[in-house]
């Protein structure tokens, strides 16, 4: 490649006569050289078509166009003071071309020469720094934009000119001068047989906040002891600067990721009533650490983080972590849906908790109808106004009068208005609904919690098991529950000393022989008069008159424990809060160099922003979440509550099926465990999946990782697993079943997990939220409205 663009010695002289000829102008412009110097340039460049062809015209133009900015800097190389102008610098030699890929949103200037890039090598260290050797700067021109929606994208090309023995470029610097902001998608330049990409994919704000230039790496991956000499001080320095020192305010061009509690639902400085437990660092609490903000204390409580006075979408995440402008845009777009993230696809979830407000099923119906009444309306704005900022709740409104069919129809009442009464829908959607991960297989009867023993009796169901009797059913695995029982029993007296009345439950359900499973019983329950006792009722299926009624009073009960069990622990606790601690230990432990970083970085993708507006709008103290479920102000207790049950190596698919009793093991199977019964779309989907992730991982680590030791000696992954196990999940860092992480094996099964909860099984509890959760009565999830015909209702009838 050196030899490629080394100029003949006859080209080297015609330049030096060019350039000097230009030295002698009285101008150094271009649109004022003598005619002679042109006449000169053109003898020139015609000599360089003959010898060399295209590319040394480009590299005259270069050199013509550098008469018009006279620098004492010369090429850039240190130690290089070379004017331009007046000679030829001999360190010059090649001319690199690339493009840069930039988005913006509408409305924003593109950043132009404003913005330069620079080039490290891969293959040559500057003895000087003992870094790769830095390219000269070129500055983004020729742009090209095409807008979608409100995202404008443009495309810049650029010139770089380094040495002849620059070697392969590895890293790239990117200084931004310009006003704004802007997201940097991608860079790639060109060398000789060989295009080098850059995969960006993070907002790059201006030099005077940041005060410092970005780096990026190109997409080559290099384990710690395989990196390029030329990078390894760039890798080490890099992940330096990512973590800070744990001090100050983050500011939203910082790049800190750090970790802290979740102290900043509550806003004590508001009064009591505002006041939230801080969630981990307690085994009274435990919890899953969040990203560090930095922002001060609270006047009334020193523990807990201070919150402004009204609610913003601003809240400070990594840059990296930030939506993209595409992803800001879909945001703004379906705002509603994004505000409501946990709760359903649309803002009918926001009137669930008024659904008595409805007179009728076709009232209901309405909200789904492009031809909705002012009322209903005017009822949602309202409702969204109390909940969410003031600039998102403007956006909203404006472009909702834009749309007049924002509630599609959810799928449980297309075809059949009334399917979900149905005994054996209310069963299949255990199992396929959005939360498919509660149900076991019934190991003993009665069932049996931490303090008392179910009041289910087998003559309630031995009626109703198909002919066998309950020994039968109970040897061939055919009876499950649906269990909301022990872990709701210590809340139940608080939330319902705020007006609710809300039950623990128990639900039983017989397997057919067509695979199918229809509810047997449930067992509603209350705290009893004295300490660990309780007062249950049991409800039997019935198909008319009274017992109807309360047998899908019953149902409504379940749904509304299984609305708030998806919601807090399902969704939110296992697939989002789970995760942030891996997202923060992987960007502070391992190069975006390094393969496992870029096996996980797209499954994180936009997870540390969520989290932060959740934070913001639906788990604090007053939002979406408290307002809308039955468990109200103690609902993020109950998530830690259920995060002490909460095992790493249990959120393996097959793990959990076995756990539940869902499925046996089969080492024939590919996954290495059998479904109990095939109609299981959560378990037989899931498996498939499973495996093909599984698939994936093991061929991609065995890549990069020859044996166990490789493995043992990677220092980025063993600081990235002692990171997690004893800082972000620090709480459980006691536990004994976390791996070791000394073996492929056990690093391809956590990888394998990880990439399971962030992907598959996020979408399980997230994607079908508007088809079953859309339409309120089939997935109530609050008590309130029942609290008229449910006072003392349990009561005479104590077992």
């Amino acid at each position: 490649m050196n030899q490629m663009f080394a100029p003949k010695p006859k080209l080297r002289t015609l330049w030096f006569v060019s350039l000097q000829q230009v030295h002698k102008t009285q101008s150094h412009r271009r649109d004022s050289l003598s005619r002679s110097t042109i006449e000169v340039l053109k003898s020139v460049r015609n000599n360089v078509e003959k010898n060399e062809g295209q590319q040394g015209e480009k590299n005259m133009e270069e050199l013509q166009t550098q008469g018009s900015h006279s620098s004492p800097q010369g090429c850039g190389r240190v130690g290089c003071r070379t004017r331009p102008v007046s000679r030829v610098c001999r360190c010059i030699k090649h001319c690199v071309k690339g493009k840069v890929v930039i988005t913006q949103n509408q409305g924003q200037s593109g950043p132009g020469k404003s913005a330069s890039v620079q080039l490290y090598s891969s293959t040559k260290v500057d003895p000087s720094t003992g870094e790769g050797k830095l390219s000269r700067r070129a500055y983004l021109r020729h742009g090209k934009s095409k807008k979608k929606d409100s995202v404008k994208t443009t495309v810049y090309k650029m010139k770089l000119w380094v040495e002849a023995d620059f070697g392969t470029p590895g890293a790239l610097l990117i200084a931004n001068r310009h006003k704004h902001k802007f997201f940097l998608e991608s860079v790639t330049v060109e060398i000789p047989n060989q295009h080098i990409h850059f995969d960006c994919s993070s907002w790059v704000y201006p030099v005077d906040k940041t005060k410092s230039e970005r780096l990026f790496f190109s997409n080559t991956s290099y384990l710690p002891d395989q990196t390029p000499p030329a990078l390894v001080e760039l890798r080490k320095s890099e992940l330096v600067s990512l973590r800070g020192d744990g001090t100050g305010e983050r500011k939203e061009w910082d790049r800190i990721y750090d970790y802290d509690f979740y102290n900043d639902l509550g806003h004590p400085d508001k009064g009591w009533q505002h006041a939230r437990p801080i969630l981990g660092g307690s085994r009274w609490h435990p919890y899953p650490c969040r990203g560090r903000t930095g922002r001060p204390s609270s006047n009334a409580d020193p523990l807990a983080e201070s919150r402004g006075e009204s609610m913003k979408l601003d809240i400070y995440v990594p840059s990296d972590e930030q939506f993209s402008p595409a992803k800001l845009s879909a945001f703004l777009s379906n705002s509603i849906e994004a505000t409501v993230h946990f709760l359903a696809s649309e803002a009918k979830a926001l009137l669930r908790d008024d659904s008595s407000d409805f007179r009728s099923f076709d009232d209901l119906r309405e909200l789904f109808s492009g031809k909705r009444s002012q009322a209903v309306e005017e009822k949602v704005a309202e409702k969204l106004k109390k909940l969410v900022p003031y600039d998102l709740f403007k956006e909203v409104t404006n472009r909702s009068k834009e749309d007049t069919t924002k509630f599609p129809l959810p799928q449980i009442i297309a075809e059949n208005d009334i399917a979900w009464m149905d005994d054996m829908e209310f069963a299949r959607q255990m199992l396929a609904g959005i939360n498919p991960t509660r149900i076991q297989c019934l190991q003993e009867f009665p069932p049996k919690g931490k303090h008392s023993v179910s009041t289910i009796k087998a003559s309630d169901i031995e009626n109703n098991l198909d002919g066998l009797s309950l020994i039968q059913a109970m040897e061939q695995w055919r009876i499950f529950i649906l269990d909301h029982h022990d872990y709701l029993m210590p809340f139940v007296s608080r939330i319902n000393a705020n007006g609710v009345c809300a039950y623990a439950s128990r639900t039983l359900l017989f397997l057919r022989s067509n695979a199918t499973l229809k509810p047997l019983v449930i067992e509603l329950s209350l705290p009893g008069f004295s300490r660990r006792t309780t007062s249950s009722r049991v409800f039997l299926p019935a198909s008319q008159g009274t017992g109807a009624a309360l047998w899908q009073f019953a149902k409504a009960h379940v749904t509304a424990n299984d609305s708030a069990h998806h919601q807090l622990v399902s969704h939110w606790l296992h697939t989002h809060a789970v995760v942030e601690p891996f997202i923060i230990a992987s960007r502070r432990q391992l190069s975006v160099m390094h393969p496992i970083h870029r096996l996980l970085h797209p499954h994180f993708k936009d997870t540390m922003h969520i989290n932060a507006l959740a934070r913001n709008l639906l788990i604090n103290a007053g939002g979406i979440l408290e307002q809308t479920l039955f468990t109200g102000e103690i609902s993020m207790e109950l998530s830690s509550e259920l995060y002490k049950e909460w095992r790493f190596n249990e959120q393996a698919l097959p793990a959990d099926l076995l756990k539940r009793r869902l499925a046996l093991q089969n080492p024939a199977h590919p996954s290495g465990v059998e479904l109990l019964f095939p109609d299981y779309p959560y378990g037989a989907d899931g498996l498939e999946i499973w495996q093909a992730i599984k698939t994936w991982v093991t061929d991609f680590c065995t890549v990069f990782y020859k044996d166990d030791d490789s493995v043992r000696y990677d220092m980025e992954i063993q600081a990235w697993w002692s990171e997690i196990r004893n800082i972000g999940h620090g709480d459980k860092a006691h536990e004994q079943w976390w791996f070791n992480m000394t073996t492929i094996s056990e690093l391809v099964e956590t990888l394998t997990t990880l990439i399971w909860i962030a992907s598959a099984l996020h979408a399980s509890v997230n994607y079908g939220q508007h088809a079953y959760a859309g339409y309120p009565p089939n997935r109530k999830i609050s008590d309130d409205t029942w609290y008229s015909i449910n006072r003392g209702f349990i009561t005479p009838h104590i077992r």
